[in-house]
Order: structure tokens, then C-alpha cells, then sequence
């Protein structure tokens, strides 16, 4: 109907044009009068062109304006139609290093998520609605909306699809796939006392330790959701199936607080609330292995976090947890065959609060400048473990993280970045093995790891790790895992893209001689692969 009415336009002009120049010729006559008229005639004519070329130059414009609106409301009505909720994920380098601005009402993501650390990220606040394929949370154990440690995480560049998603609107599902593989050779049979975490390789050969099927979405306005399966194959190619984390969190309470429910890593320290396929490296720190137990200190709890309302980030969290099994390594552990530390283990119900792990964390970052970034932890973990009825526990967490990048980083290469942890357990072990001499022991034992990453190259990181751990010699008892040892680690990571991973690695470990047992080294060279279907959630910064 527009192209008509302009066309109509157009043409009425050029018509009336067309009469007033046709009606001298038609009634021109020999007669002096029409003679005396005919320059004021020419003059109106030469008028009447000009009008129509302004006319005619107006309808152009006109018709280009109906054209764009038409290109707008086309490229909106196929926008309208997709019916997914919408995942962008932002560029590594656009992701973060700004504090929050206390008591705000926009969401303040979190002061120095930056992807080229962990993995492209969105964190939201603390409190408030989740959107449509964001995961909003700024809990250190939950993914949101991002790749896993492939080149986002180590600053390469934004997501290049869409997650895998269920629903819409404020009800909504994101599903993802990972993969992760290691081809192993070690001088020492027993990689599997050597290589302390339960995700490391653990034998001469291949091994899959590690294949991770990830759900979160909207549970609801009040609450979203997050679970993990793990499924791993052990030495015998036998598959199994572990709930690694499931849990409901808040959205939108109050003064900046947050409540966790579930099945969830504690937040102690840094790499603990992690999963193995964002590590840095192939295998987990000897003294989170140790310390903290093979699988990491995760178990069913609940959990509550306040964001302080300051100018820098700072969050106090505090969890308990059951504390009971294996991943509650060194505390109600029954360990292997009713025996820890070649104690026997009581493996007794929860009497109650003190048999429960307590587990607090302080957290607080700072930027130096536009370009560092530096952000530091302490952490605890109280509870009873079970070598005795009266027997308790208690570990001492501290963590420091500095990180640089360059102010003309191209998808966040290159970069610096550094990080340690230390840890100090003092543990309470009950009567010995052998009934004829029950015997307590309380040992005092330390550990720590540091590590430096060098980003030097778009999809290339080189890293370097220190381990030390020393364990107090028992009196009575040869366990192997109080030996005290230290291990040095290099590695070369590619990113070939946003879906995918690299990783050469070689360890030297060296196992220290005590009463009991002989020292000796142990050289190990692993090749490490990782592949990811969907869009996998990111870990904070």
C-alpha cells in the first residue's frame, strides 16, 4: 500500500508537468494576446520542472526508508521465532576484572572472572532472577554458561555456539558432554600410589577418568539447579558411575546472600570447588590428594554465602557437610577394609553437630591495575573422623592468586598467571592395627603446591608446578600416604579451539625414606585429550 501511494506521488506531479506544458501548444493561435503571454508560460514550466524534481527526489527517499523498514521487521519476525532462550557468551577479555558496586541492583558480576583463567563466564549476582541461559551464581563449585577449560578458559576467545538447550522462557535445561582422556607411561608400576587424585591416571597406558555429562538450568523465579555425572573407567575397563554434584541454589534473596542445597565440592581453597577438566594440569596437587581426599572434599550439605558490601569483592562462606566416606577423606572416613592410617575405623552414625565438617571460607580480590589482578582465601575444615570415638580433625587453608595480562591482549593472550595454596592438617588417629599395643597418635602434617602459567601464544600455555607434602612419621605404623614427598611438573597445553585440548606433560616425583619405608623417584610422561559436546559451565575466577 506505501509503494502505491508513493508511486501515486510521483506520478501526479509529472502529469500536471505534462498538462501545463501541453495547454500552450493546444490553444496557441496567430492572435497577438497569446503571443504577448508566451515568456510568462516558459517561466512556469521551467517552475513546475524544478518542483517535480524535488518531488521526484523526496519519493526516493521515501521508498529507501520503506525498504529498511521492511528489512527491520523481516529480520525481527525471524528473531521472534526461534523460541530458545538466548546464550551469548561474552569475549574473555570483556568478562571481567571490575568490582561490584556494593548494594547495586545490576548485576555485579564477579570482580575478576576472567576467562582466560578459567573458562568464559557470566557471573550474575548473588541475588537475583536468573535469565534465560545464564547460569547466575558466583558460587566457586558452579558452571554456568561457558566452555571447559579449552580456549576460553585460557583467554583464546569467546564461545563459538549456543548451549544444548531444553525449554524456554524462565524454565529452561542446558546440557553438555566432556571428555577426557590420557595416554600414560611411569617408571613405577604402582601409578596409582603415585598419582594421588582419583581423576589422574592411573595406570601405564590409556585411561579415562573422566567423562562428565553436565545439566543446569531455572528450576523456577526462586531457585536454580546444576548436576554432574561422572563416569569413569577403571583399571579393569570396569565402568563407574559417581553423583559427582547436585544441588538447587538461590536467585534472588536479600542483602546479597546466597543458599546451596545438596550435593556440592566445599569451598575450600582453590582448586578444590573445581572440576579435573579445568585443571592446569593432568593430575591434582599432591596435597589436595592427600589432605583433602582423592576425590575432593565434596559431600551432602548445605551452604550459605554473604557478598560484604564493600568497594572491593569480598564473600564470607560457610557450609557443613556429612562429611561421611571417602570424599570426606580426613574426617568419617572408614577407609579401605574397615582400616586408616592402619587404624581401625569406627564407622559410626552421626551423634551429632560434631561429627558434622564445618567448613568456613574468606575470600577477597583486588585489581592493581587494569592489567592484575590479585585475589586471596583462607579456608577451614573442623569435623570427627573415625580412627576413635573421641578422634577429630581440623585443616587450615590459606590460597593466593596473581594474575597479568596484556592491555593488548588478543582473546587474552598473552597472559601470567600464578597460584599457590598451602594447607596445614592436624589429625587425631586412635587405637593402632594390632590390638596388643592401642596406641594414639596425633599427627601434624603440611603441604603445599605453586604453579605458574605463561599464555604466550593465542592457544598456547606453558606451565611449571612445585609439590610439597610432609607427613609426620607414625611410631607405630608403615602406611604408605605418611610419606613425605615432592614433585616438580612441566607442561604444554593447545587449545585447538574452543571445544577441544592438548596437553604434554612430565612429572619427577621423589618419595622421601622414613622408618618404615625406602625413598625412591619416579618419572611419569602423560598425554592428555579433552573434546566437549554442548556448552559447558564456567568456574569462577
Amino acid at each position: 500500500m506505501k509503494k502505491i501511494i508513493l508511486v501515486t506521488l510521483a506520478i501526479l506531479p509529472v502529469a500536471a508537468v505534462s498538462a501545463q506544458e501541453a495547454t500552450p501548444v493546444a490553444s496557441s493561435s496567430p492572435t497577438p494576446a497569446v503571443s504577448n503571454s508566451t515568456p510568462a508560460t516558459a517561466a512556469d514550466v521551467d517552475a513546475l520542472r524544478q518542483q517535480v524534481q524535488s518531488l521526484t527526489e523526496t519519493v526516493k527517499a521515501l521508498q529507501q526508508q520503506v525498504k529498511d523498514q521492511q528489512a527491520a521487521l523481516q529480520k525481527a519476525n525471524l528473531t521472534g521465532e526461534s523460541g530458545l532462550p538466548q546464550n551469548p557468551e561474552p569475549s574473555p577479555i570483556a568478562a571481567a576484572e571490575t568490582p561490584p558496586a556494593p548494594g547495586a541492583s545490576a548485576p555485579s558480576s564477579f570482580p575478576t572472572e576472567d576467562t582466560s583463567v578459567v573458562s568464559s563466564t557470566t557471573a550474575p549476582p548473588v541475588s537475583g532472577t536468573p535469565a534465560p541461559g545464564g547460569f547466575p551464581t558466583t558460587d566457586t563449585s558452579v558452571v554456568t554458561s561457558a566452555a571447559p577449560e579449552t580456549i576460553s578458559s585460557t583467554g583464546a576467545g569467546a564461545s563459538l555456539t549456543q548451549p544444548i538447550t531444553i525449554g524456554g522462557g524462565k524454565n529452561y535445561m542446558n546440557i553438555s558432554l566432556d571428555g577426557l582422556f590420557a595416554l600414560a607411561y611411569s617408571s613405577a608400576k604402582d601409578l596409582d600410589h603415585i598419582e594421588v587424585g582419583d581423576h589422574d591416571p592411573q595406570q601405564r597406558g590409556f585411561n579415562a577418568r573422566n567423562i562428565e555429562l553436565a545439566f543446569d538450568g531455572a528450576v523456577d523465579p526462586y531457585f536454580e539447579g546444576f548436576a554432574n555425572i561422572v563416569f569413569k573407567l577403571d583399571n579393569d575397563n570396569e565402568t563407574d558411575v559417581e553423583v559427582e554434584e547436585a544441588f538447587m541454589q538461590t536467585t534472588s534473596l536479600p542483602f546479597n546472600l546466597q543458599l546451596k542445597a545438596g550435593q556440592f565440592f566445599a569451598a575450600f581453597g582453590r582448586l578444590n570447588p573445581t572440576h579435573p577438566h579445568t585443571w592446569d594440569f593432568a593430575d591434582t596437587p599432591l596435597v589436595n590428594g592427600l589432605f583433602l581426599g582423592p576425590d575432593g572434599l565434596r559431600g551432602v550439605g548445605a551452604q550459605t554465602s554473604w557478598t560484604l558490601p564493600l568497594p572491593w569483592y569480598s564473600q564470607l562462606i560457610f557450609a557443613s557437610q556429612n562429611g561421611r566416606g571417602s570424599t570426606g577423606f580426613s574426617f568419617r572416613n572408614p577407609g579401605d577394609d574397615g582400616m586408616f592410617f592402619d587404624r581401625i575405623t569406627t564407622d559410626r552414625e552421626a551423634r551429632g553437630l560434631q561429627d558434622f565438617v564445618w567448613i568456613p571460607r574468606w575470600e577477597n580480590s583486588v585489581d592493581l591495575s587494569p592489567t592484575q589482578v590479585v585475589l586471596a582465601g583462607v579456608s577451614g575444615a573442623f569435623g570427627s573422623n573415625e580412627t576413635g570415638a573421641n578422634s577429630r580433625t581440623q585443616i587450615y587453608g590459606a590460597d593466593l592468586l596473581y594474575k597479568w595480562k596484556s592491555s593488548h591482549a588478543e582473546g587474552g593472550f598473552p597472559f601470567v598467571k600464578w597460584q599457590t595454596e598451602f594447607m596445614y592438617r592436624r589429625f587425631q588417629a586412635g587405637r593402632g592395627a594390632d590390638e596388643s599395643f592401642p596406641v594414639a597418635e596425633t599427627f601434624h602434617d603440611w603441604g603445599m603446591y605453586s604453579q605458574v602459567l605463561w599464555g604466550f601464544r593465542k592457544g598456547w600455555v606453558a606451565g611449571i608446578r612445585g609439590d610439597y607434602v610432609d607427613m609426620q612419621d607414625s611410631n607405630f605404623t608403615d602406611d604408605l600416604d605418611r610419606q613425605s614427598r615432592w614433585r616438580i611438573s612441566a607442561n604444554l597445553t593447545w587449545y585447538p579451539t574452543e571445544f577441544s585440548k592438548i596437553r604434554l606433560q612430565y612429572n619427577q616425583d621423589f618419595l622421601e625414606e622414613n622408618f618404615f619405608l625406602s625413598g625412591r623417584q619416579v618419572e611419569s610422561v602423560f598425554l592428555q585429550w579433552e573434546f566437549i559436546l554442548g556448552a559447558h559451565g564456567a568456574h569462577k575466577f
